[in-house]
């Protein structure tokens, strides 16, 4: 009998080890206090309140200015601490307004950085500048609803499979064509910045 309850207690401390090897790091992962923010950047000067462009199936465009912050749980999963928000404005049918953001969706944060770019970033320490991509949800000045998508792909170490630029839906539209980012003119920039 004495082998049995050794056994079982082998068996019980073994499956707890595996258990607590699994739950410490979620444990110890934090929540990320992340700014957003579509981008000016004048040489290599990079500051705030820049525009990003995306286009819809048939060709119309939107573009969008904007910046806020939200905290991303450890959970991985959405959040209602959010802020900000910008402008919109549609060349066909023309319109224009502002939009607000309303939560987060998600928030994944990715390898990239400008240390070593000799960049000069107004917006936070340039340390803190990371590539990532967040979700988001906006609800439009015209009562329409709305997803807005912040990609970031920073110069050194980001992988290629992330693009730089928003994507948005506003209604049932979904203007899922971002406008990339051409070399010499100030557009379709993003960039996070990470608080410790």
């Amino acid at each position: 009998m004495k082998s049995k309850v050794v056994w079982t207690s082998g068996i019980t401390f073994l499956f707890l080890t595996v258990l607590l090897a699994i739950a410490a790091p979620a444990a110890n992962a934090k929540a990320k206090h992340v700014r957003w923010d579509i981008i000016s950047l004048s040489g290599t000067t990079v500051s705030a309140g820049g525009s990003a462009s995306a286009s819809a199936n048939d060709g119309s465009e939107i573009t969008l200015t904007g910046m806020g912050t939200f905290v991303a749980p450890a959970s991985g999963k959405g959040s209602n601490a959010v802020t900000g928000g910008g402008t919109w404005t549609i060349d066909t049918p023309s319109a224009s307004g502002t939009y607000e953001v309303k939560g987060l969706v998600r928030f994944d944060e990715a390898l990239g950085t400008l240390v070593g770019t000799g960049t000069t970033d107004t917006i936070d320490d340039l340390e803190d500048a990371h590539s990532g991509l967040a979700v988001l949800t906006i609800l439009y000045s015209d009562g329409d609803r709305g997803i807005l998508v912040v990609s970031c792909h920073l110069p050194i170490g980001t992988p290629a499979t992330i693009f730089e630029g928003v994507t948005v839906s506003k209604g049932s539209v979904d203007y899922w064509n971002r406008e990339a980012p051409v070399a010499g003119v100030n557009e379709n920039r993003t960039a996070f910045h990470i608080a410790d």
